[in-house]
This record gives C-alpha cells, structure tokens and sequence, in this order.
C-alpha cells in the first residue's frame, strides 16, 4: 500500500511540475478546453461516449437519472463547497450549520417570486410577484446579513462550541419554515417560484423544467465565483483568515483585527451559499422544510474536506463527488447485472446498487480520510502540516 500511495504521490507531482513549466498560453489553452469540455458534458450525443473499457463497458455518466440533472445538483454542491472553504478551509472555523444560509436564499427567492407566497394571496405586502433576477440580490444581502447576524455573537467562541451554534442555527432555520405557516407555508411549502430570465427563438423560456440550462448558469458563477475567491485570498483579507486559521491569538497579537476578519468570512460564505439556495429554488420550482435537514449541511462539509480544505480546486472536486458518486453507483447494477432483490426467509429484501450506494460511499469516504486525511486536493501548506503532525506523532511513539 506505502508503495502504491508513493507512486501515486510521484505522478501527481510529476505532472503538476509540468503543468508548472509550460507556457502561459499553453496553461491558458488548456484551461479553456477543459472548460468547453465541462460546457459540453450535459449534452447526450457527447457523454455517451464517455467510459471505461474494462471488459465490461463501464459508464462514466449516469444511466438512472438524467445527466444534466446531476451535473446541476453538483453544480449547487460545489457553490456551496466553495463557500464553506471560505469559512473552514481558510479562516479555519468549524461550521455545522452552513445548509442553513442554503435555506435563506431559497426561502427569499421562493417568497418573493411565486404567486402563491402568502405576501401576495393573503398580506397584500406587495402588488404582484418579483422577477427572478430582481429577487437574487435580496437573497444573497439577507444570507450575507444572516452570516454578519449569526456571527456577531458566536465568533467569539471556538472549536465545538462554535460548531454547536451554528448546528443550532440550521436547525432553528429548519424549524421556524416547518412549523410557521403564515409566511413560509409549512410542509405545504411555496410552489411555483419563478425561474430565471430568457427566452429561445420561437419565444419558449430558456429555463423551465430542462436541466441543461441551469447547469449551464451554475458552471458560469462557479467559474465566477473561482476568480472572485482565488483574488480574495491572495489579498490582505486571505493573508488574514490563513493567520487566524493557524494561530488566532498569534494573529491577533500581531495586529490583526481576528474579530473583524472572520465575520468578513463568515458574511461571504453565506453570501455564496444564499446564492446557491436562489439557483436551485429557480430550478426546482418547489419549496419547503424537509428539503433543509441536517444531513445536506454535514454532506457540504464532508465535501470540502473529502476534496481538501483550504483549496479551492479541492473544495471544487469535493463537491462534485459527495454527488456524482452515489449517483454514479445507482449505474452498476445495470453494468453487471446484479440482482434487484433477494429472499432470506422468505422476506424479500432490496439489495440493489440504488438502495446500498450511501453504504458504499461512505466506504469510500472513510478509507479516504484514513489514508488521504489532508483530502484529494490538499492546501500544500496544509498537507504539510499533517505531514509534520505525523512525523511528530511517530516521534512521540
């Protein structure tokens, strides 16, 4: 195994170092194919062609559901990687309850959207449902509030104590929609939302029910959103949250206002995930509680460190495989065979790929963590640190 991982470790570095030495147009180049081939993916005619040939012919893509579908869903799950990375990964803050500002964006979205909002049918608050354009900047300036709101009081604790409010704060999220009906519906939710503008030649809408589209608009603000935080953290504001996330007091002793910064952290991950939270309500024309468990907010945060904290590459390929994989792994059956169902006792139970593939994922997050614990896509000076924190741990033995 130590053999494996050694030659692992030596190809990667081996092609990272030649990626390092071409051309800066040559890296451009490459970049921008890589980006067609992404802008490409949803489209059936090309990922068919997409699989493994290893006597059996293995799919790539995903034979149960429709592709763009998925794709969209990982499109939404890396936004909001990429905004818990701001919190966890750099700023290094313990966040259980990120799902939560997911459920603000969609919320605000939904209210402001749908003729069926109660602001409308029964309040009289407003004239006639806003477009979906005009209500995005409101669900990203309340998730971004939400975040100042919720961190104004709690930045001062740290550790497990921050990570129980913030649990608290998704759950209080969850609670107040499932049991307030005079705005939010209840579990009757709001339906109808209103989906994002334009419209094709023959004037039939862009975005409606098709899932292509929506990928297409969640590819462009990842790449976006890539640019925006990779300039973040290469400023002031990320030399600060990498300070406080190595040694707050350290960083506070030497001038850095620590208070300041991380409810700066705190505000733009909200914001990002409110904004992931407006996308999907614009796709799923549906809204209610039971969509915002608890389970959606530890799924982002094993995201962001199944891909490596810290990175925004990581945090990217994180959030793509906590949903292609069991996806992906509903395909199996079909590739092999594998029997639907079998009887014990008399009793049929359901043992096929789609009922046992969160059993195989979550195999195949704790060999990962055991083996990989710094993630796929480590932070170098983060995976350097593990790496001394080991050496210091075979020491001390």
């Amino acid at each position: 195994m130590t053999d494996v991982r050694t030659r692992w470790r030596d190809f990667r570095h081996g092609v990272s170092a030649r990626f390092d030495r071409l051309p800066k147009a040559s890296k451009i180049g490459l970049i921008v194919v890589f980006i067609v081939f992404l802008y490409a993916l949803p489209n059936k005619g090309f990922y068919e062609y997409l699989g493994l040939p290893l006597g059996e012919y293995i799919p790539l893509y995903t034979t149960r559901n429709d592709m763009a579908t998925v794709l969209f869903q990982c499109g939404y799950y890396i936004l909001l990687a990429l905004g818990l990375n701001i919190v966890v990964g750099y700023a290094g803050l313990l966040d259980l309850g990120f799902f939560g500002f997911f459920a603000v964006g969609a919320y605000t979205v939904a209210t402001l959207t749908s003729p069926r909002s109660k602001i409308f049918t029964e309040y009289n608050w407003l004239e006639s449902p806003w477009p979906w354009l005009v209500a995005l900047p409101i669900a990203i300036a309340l998730s971004l509030l939400a975040g100042v709101i919720l961190g104004w009081p709690v930045l001062r604790l740290r550790g497990d104590y921050l990570a129980i409010v913030t649990l608290g704060f998704a759950e209080m999220i969850r609670i107040v929609a499932q049991q307030n009906d005079w705005i939010f519906n209840g579990d009757r939710g709001i339906s109808e939302i209103a989906h994002p503008p334009g419209k094709n030649a023959d004037g039939s809408p862009i975005f409606a029910f098709d899932a292509k589209p929506y990928y297409w608009l969640v590819l462009t603000v990842i790449i976006g959103m890539v640019f925006l935080i990779r300039n973040l953290v290469r400023s002031r504001v990320g030399r600060a949250w990498v300070a406080i996330r190595e040694d707050e007091d350290a960083a506070e002793l030497m001038g850095v206002p620590t208070y300041k910064f991380k409810i700066w952290a705190f505000a733009m991950g909200a914001g990002i995930g409110g904004f992931s939270g407006a996308l999907w309500a614009g796709q799923a024309n549906f809204v209610n509680a039971s969509t915002f468990r608890l389970e959606q907010s530890i799924l982002v945060l094993a995201a962001v460190l199944l891909g490596g904290a810290g990175n925004i590459g990581g945090a990217i390929l994180g959030g793509f495989l906590v949903i292609y994989v069991p996806e992906w792994l509903r395909s199996i059956g079909d590739v092999f065979g594998l029997p639907e169902n079998v009887r014990i006792a008399g009793e049929p139970y359901d043992i096929s790929a789609t009922n046992l593939r969160y059993l195989f994922f979550g195999i195949i997050l704790i060999v990962v963590m055991i083996f990989r614990p710094q993630g796929l896509w480590p932070n170098r000076r983060r995976a350097a640190e593990i790496k001394d924190r080991e050496k210091e741990a075979m020491v001390g033995a």
